[in-house]
């Protein structure tokens, strides 16, 4: 197990030498201790990258996408490695950890098949009369990237993938929780033949860190993907030099279901969407819409379906929700779960922890509520956790109004009565990215971000490599 950090050319140690601890959230046993690096060691890291950055931006296409194929294959050839840690680290069931590589895996494949289209002149012609215009993608420089907890693999996938496909040298910061896998995916990264300097991963502390990537005037682009709070901050305190930035961050989807969809299967999806990672996810249903006719029938059936979710070690097999990931997270959902209470919902099921012997008190049965209003919590901010708030609204014009009363806007899930319904609904909700009866809208191949307070920028398909090599425009006159 890697625990040294990636700095340019070699695997350091903090320059203090203190460490930090990694607990396994559902034991809490130490896993292993990571350097706490500051920004001197960012710093470093920044300055190795821009020195190799000229090289790379004039590498090869054929090159970047060999080696974007053999990170691929790597991840293959190691997926078992990859998701155990996930899994120690973060605490999803392997089985989940697994199918978490595979889609991260499917960030490289789609950067490398759109590289080739992200090099080279595009000819306008004379578009403007009398000039000869030709576009040209460039490269954006040093990028640097922030990635959290809940899916350290694929995040982090989204962010290096693109930057790589285009020539972007990238500096990793992966969360405090979960730094182990990123470091072990570094280590990959070298033997997919990354040349040195050109990804960097520093395990440590946020501010320092962060600060140094929003101060130093070589890194030109920041990937962020976590609270809409520290997405702020970016923002505010983004150096004189203004580095690009691509924020994703925080959600708050709705999932509706009206009158004449497929029951079973918008049960289904309520069960993939919602309790995938235990609810930790960032695109996680938060809140359940259900035409009244059909109310109680999906209730009970979401209840019975709910019931047979095992909680447990996400290590051993057949278990389907692991801990949350740490005490604070639980709090939360503790939290939000008792102002619903107060406030007359109704608990159907779960609504506690769920006590393990031998193992750590961050199990939380899932929890299905209903009667929920928007003056509770759990309708105003993410739950991050495995609640299901239902209420029952009477049409779909009052779905689509409770739907969209959120300053947040990243991801909407609906199993209408048909497609037209299902359609028009759609381009109603003000989100970045729908799930029509589809559990899984976020894929490799296609744009995924937020509107409103869920950030801007696009991770995913072409559009991704779009975010690093902004297009130049040359104007020649005739």
């Amino acid at each position: 197990m890697q625990t040294l950090n990636l700095i340019g050319a070699s695997w350091s140690p903090a320059d203090s030498g203190r460490t930090f601890v990694v607990h396994n959230p559902a034991t809490d046993e130490v896993v292993a201790e990571v350097p706490l690096c500051m920004g001197p060691e960012t710093r470093r890291a920044i300055e190795a990258a821009e020195a190799v950055r000229s090289d790379f931006e004039r590498s090869e296409v054929a090159d970047r996408v060999a080696m974007l194929r053999k990170i691929s294959l790597l991840m293959e050839e190691r997926k078992e490695t990859l998701a155990k840690l996930i899994t120690l680290e973060q605490g999803k069931p392997l089985s989940e950890a697994l199918t978490e590589v595979t889609y991260a895996r499917g960030f490289y494949e789609v950067a490398a098949d759109e590289a080739p289209h992200c090099v080279g002149d595009t000819h306008l012609g004379e578009a403007v009369p009398g000039k000869e215009v030709l576009l040209q993608p460039a490269p954006v420089g040093v990028t640097a990237s922030i990635i959290p907890w809940n899916f350290p693999v694929a995040l982090l996938a989204k962010k290096l993938a693109p930057a790589l496909a285009v020539g972007c040298p990238q500096i990793l910061k992966p969360a405090e929780e979960t730094p182990l896998v990123a470091l072990e995916f570094a280590q990959l990264c070298l033997d997919a033949g990354v040349p040195l300097g050109v990804v960097s991963v520093l395990t440590g502390s946020p501010e320092a860190i962060g600060g140094e990537m929003l101060s130093n005037p070589y890194v030109r682009k920041i990937s962020f993907t976590g609270s809409t709070e520290v997405g702020r901050f970016l923002r505010k305190n983004a150096g004189p030099h203004l580095p690009q930035l691509t924020l994703e961050l925080g959600g708050h989807a709705p999932f509706i279901v009206m009158e004449g969809c497929d029951l079973d299967s918008a049960v289904a999806g309520a069960l993939a969407a919602k309790f995938r990672n235990g609810g930790q996810a960032c695109i996680s249903p938060n809140r359940f819409l259900v035409e009244a006719s059909i109310h109680d029938e999906f209730v009970e059936r979401l209840c019975v379906a709910t019931a047979g979710l095992t909680v447990g070690n996400g290590m051993e097999s057949g278990v389907d929700i692991g801990p949350l990931v740490n005490d604070a997270t639980v709090e939360k959902v503790e939290q939000h779960v008792a102002d619903a209470l107060e406030q007359g919902a109704e608990c159907l099921l779960g609504g506690e922890r769920v006590h393990i012997p031998g193992l750590a008190d961050r199990f939380f049965a899932p929890t299905i509520l209903t009667r929920c209003g928007p003056e509770m919590l759990c309708f105003q901010e993410e739950t991050f956790g495995p609640v299901c708030p239902v209420r029952a609204v009477a049409d779909e014009r009052e779905a689509l109004q409770v739907a969209n009363d959120s300053n947040f806007g990243l991801a909407g899930f609906l199993w209408a009565g048909d497609r037209d319904q299902a359609l028009r609904m759609s381009k109603e909700l003000e989100v970045g990215i729908v799930g029509a009866h589809d559990a899984s809208p976020a894929q490799p191949q296609v744009p995924f971000g937020g509107v409103k307070q869920s950030g801007w920028g696009r991770e995913g398909g072409k559009h991704a490599l779009e975010e690093f090599a902004p297009v130049k425009t040359i104007s020649i006159g005739l």
